[in-house]
């Protein structure tokens, strides 16, 4: 039984039509790479990952990149989110003054810690 309260859109995309359109359909196999998109809500993709079969994918991950995709999109781009950034922690102010050095603003706040 499929569970009925996912919380976010799943597809199923028997014909490959979906796959061709995002370049992930594979002719020779007649199947598709597995592949994860963020569409935000102007339709436009935001983050995507396609593995091959072999390797797993991170659900916390894709959960973590909707979020900072969420949090930069109602800042309406004031606010900027590094790299292993998690809700809550310090974000980034984007501009001229950030290119190059978020190393320097970031190092202090350690992006992995807990």
């Amino acid at each position: 039984m499929i569970n009925k309260n996912i919380p976010f859109a799943m597809l199923s995309d028997q014909d490959g039509s979906i796959g061709k359109m995002y370049g992930i359909y594979d002719e020779d196999s007649g199947v598709e790479t597995r592949g994860r998109f963020i569409i935000d809500p102007d339709g436009n993709i935001q983050g995507f990952e396609v593995l091959t079969p072999p390797v797993g994918r991170n659900v916390m991950e894709s959960f973590r990149q909707v979020q900072a995709f969420q949090l930069v999109r109602n800042s309406k781009g004031t606010e900027a989110t590094p790299s292993g950034w998690k809700p809550g922690k310090q974000t980034l102010k984007p501009g001229p003054d950030l290119v190059g050095n978020v190393w320097k603003v970031w190092k202090v706040n350690q992006a992995f810690d807990e």
